[in-house]
């Protein structure tokens, strides 16, 4: 018979019911990625800051310069090719013209975020995109690079990089319910 734990709390046991320990549930831990040779311990990050935009200085003066072009790069990349760089730039241009870009780029961030499990951070991804667009562009074309992927190059030239490479790492899947 099992003690009895219930009448006095100081001596439940520590830990599950019965005094066996429970099961911390699983770290999710990223695989490789879907990238070659990037490997992170711990839960997803962003490789590079926000504000790290020297970390890559070409891509930081391209993107101050014309944004419209970095973005439609990184929203091909994103989009799997389904969104072309000319239209998704041109898509950008003609949102940032009347002040309204942040309502489209931001969308591009969320589906990033979602392809690596990385953290909406710092804030959540339409703040960052009204408050920093060329930091947040930026930060998602270094995240895309960091990551194997070169968005200059375009969605089909990165398919048939991958696929001569033969991608080795399955794509990260979120953790569901522990039991």
């Amino acid at each position: 018979m099992h003690p009895n734990y219930n009448s006095d709390p100081k001596q439940a046991p520590q830990g599950g019911a019965y005094g066996y320990q429970q099961a911390a549930p699983p770290q999710a831990v990223p695989p490789q990625a879907a990238t070659y040779g990037y490997q992170q311990q711990g839960p997803p990050q962003w490789t590079t800051g926000l504000c790290g935009c020297f970390e890559d200085p070409g891509s930081c003066m391209m993107t101050c310069c014309c944004p419209c072009i970095t973005f439609g790069q990184n929203a091909e990349i994103i989009d799997k090719g389904t969104t072309s760089c000319a239209f998704g730039g041109l898509i950008y241009f003609a949102l940032a013209y009347v002040g309204c870009a942040c309502l489209y780029s931001f969308s591009f961030r969320s589906k990033l975020r979602g392809l690596y499990a990385l953290p909406e951070d710092p804030c959540a991804d339409c703040c960052v995109h009204c408050l920093l667009p060329c930091c947040a562009i930026s930060q998602e074309y270094r995240e895309l690079k960091n990551r194997g992927l070169d968005p200059s190059m375009g969605w089909i030239a990165n398919a048939q990089k991958m696929n001569q490479g033969g991608n080795p790492a399955p794509p990260y899947v979120t953790p569901g319910m522990y039991r």
